[in-house]
């Protein structure tokens, strides 16, 4: 293990108050299994899990609840054993606050887990891993939930040389990767190996701000004491470099291309939390069931949590000794790209890296937004050298045309912008406006495109079946024109002596002693039939 000796420039970034320390002076604790555990079937990027369990079914802790769906969807098990109560919407943690489908669960405070064991990576067939990894559930614990075994299986432009770990944890207020490298920098560093190993890569770098000195001395004697020859990078205390793409820069001096993916440059990053998840999975085959997660703000006990998914923030907020008066509100994430929650009882999930309990004092009401000073101040600070004040007008107008030709997409959201603007200008909502409108273009513009080539496919098919039957009742009166009532008197004619075979080959019956009226019935039946066959025309007559 070095001591990475060159971190390249910082980007343009802000430097916010930090809070960080309400939170960091007492280690990890485990909150107690609640009463009620709400598990939403969306807790990561991608389909919505294929549900497995129905109402009043009991479960162990890590039972499969519902499976992974499609390629990009990721697994949900049960936290804790315990009863099914419920399959239904309920309130999630979103900015919509619109309910989803979750599952409920009723715990019956035994722990009882389902079988389990740990597994041998290194000696496994490399499809069966990936499908068991698809099925532990296991998401990037940084925010993004992104299935962790399609970053296993990348399918860049590149073979991944290179792993790059993430432990800046650069936003204000949020410590619970610090706490984490702190206390569990052994197992961090051993999912780290078997990372690697899964990749291919030959190097692997740990991005660490300056600002967390304990987590990084815990994670190089970790590497020391495991042998594992990672490069732990020093990188100075600016927000946001904790962005995958500005972490890459720093630690590597590359810069991954701005419609592109790490991987197109052969890298791959991953969250800290999500390599002590990949461990804990390989060596006592636990899937993802819980997180660690900060309460902080106006708590009375801020810390960091590890908790059960599915516990409700309210039984967070008690776990660190409930939140103090004037609280007037619940963020998740940090301040600078989470959001309000919806309400205290909406779950934890997979996501939830941070709570804070929000007051006038902390986060004061947005000033009154004021028209565009053209300071360019939103531009010095960008870190991926933007134009924001441009993109603003043209998100503002509609324009979003001339929007995406500023390069809207590559914008993070940081927030960067909003919060040294001096207008109040709250820049990062318009710009996520205008995304989401030129993403409601665009699948407009998809589904236009299908339905025409639907239509055009309809009278392809509307004019080949016409000139189908103009095909085909041309043929039927060339026939007829060449001896087609030939043909059809033919067929008669054949009709008639298979017929006249059938009856010289059937005795008749019931014959014997009939009565002379009878007799006179049928004599003259048969002299009609002798007429018919007599005066029936032939092929010969029709020459």
């Amino acid at each position: 293990m070095n001591i990475l000796a060159k971190i390249f420039n910082a980007s343009n970034g802000v430097h916010p108050p930090e809070h960080k320390l309400e939170s960091t002076s007492l280690p990890i604790q485990k909150v107690a299994v609640p009463e009620r555990l709400v598990l939403p079937l969306r807790q990561h990027i991608g389909n919505m899990p294929k549900v497995l369990v129905k109402v009043g079914d009991s479960v162990l802790k890590g039972q499969l609840l519902a499976e992974a769906n499609g390629t990009v969807s990721a697994a949900v098990h049960a936290p804790t054993s315990g009863t099914v109560v419920a399959i239904d919407e309920q309130v999630i943690p979103h900015p919509s606050g619109l309910p989803d489908m979750c599952i409920t669960l009723r715990p019956d405070g035994q722990e009882r887990w389902v079988a389990h064991d740990a597994m041998d990576y290194r000696s496994m067939d490399r499809v069966e891993l990936l499908r068991r990894l698809r099925q532990s559930g296991i998401v990037g614990l940084g925010g993004a939930t992104f299935p962790t075994h399609l970053k296993l299986s990348p399918k860049g432009t590149h073979p991944v040389v290179t792993l790059v770990l993430n432990g800046a944890e650069c936003e204000p207020f949020i410590t619970c990767d610090d706490l984490l490298m702190r206390e569990r920098a052994e197992e961090i560093v051993l999912g780290a190996q078997i990372i690697q190993s899964l990749l291919g890569a030959v190097e692997c770098f740990i991005g660490i701000e300056d600002n967390k000195p304990e987590a990084a001395a815990a994670m190089k004697a970790a590497c020391e004491k495991s042998g594992f020859a990672a490069e732990v990078g020093i990188v100075p205390t600016l927000y946001p470099s904790g962005d995958a793409r500005q972490l890459i820069r720093l630690l590597t001096g590359k810069e991954v291309p701005a419609d592109g993916r790490s991987t197109d440059i052969g890298i791959q990053c991953f969250n800290v939390a999500t390599a002590q998840s990949v461990y804990r999975f390989f060596a006592h085959g636990e899937t993802a069931v819980s997180r660690i997660v900060t309460i902080t703000g106006n708590v009375a006990r801020p810390g960091n949590y590890e908790a059960l998914l599915g516990t409700s923030v309210d039984d967070l907020l008690k776990a660190a000794g409930g939140d103090l008066p004037n609280t007037d509100g619940y963020i998740m994430g940090g301040p600078m790209m989470g959001f309000t929650l919806p309400s205290s009882a909406v779950p934890m999930t997979k996501a939830m890296n941070c709570v804070i309990a929000s007051t006038p004092g902390l986060f004061p009401p947005p000033a009154m937004e004021m028209p565009c000073i053209r300071c360019a101040a939103c531009a010095d600070v960008c870190p991926v050298s933007l134009q924001p004040q441009e993109l603003y007008w043209f998100s503002k107008s509609n324009n979003l045309e001339k929007a995406l030709e500023y390069n809207l997409q590559d914008c993070i959201e940081c927030g960067c912008c909003t919060y040294v603007c001096p207008s109040h200008i709250p820049l990062v909502q318009y710009y996520r406006y205008a995304k989401s409108e030129s993403i409601a273009q665009e699948r407009a513009q998809t589904a236009a495109d299908q339905a025409r080539v639907r239509n055009d496919n309809r009278l392809a098919r509307i004019e080949r079946e016409k000139q189908e039957r103009a095909q085909r009742n041309a043929l039927r009166t060339a026939k007829a024109d060449t001896g087609g009532d030939a043909d059809k008197q033919a067929a008669i004619q054949a009709a008639m002596e298979r017929a006249k075979a059938q009856k010289e080959g059937v005795t008749p019956q019931n014959t014997e002693n009939l009565s002379p009226a009878v007799q006179a019935e049928i004599a003259g039946i048969d002299a009609l039939r002798g007429d018919m066959t007599s005066t029936a025309p032939t092929t010969e007559t029709n020459s």
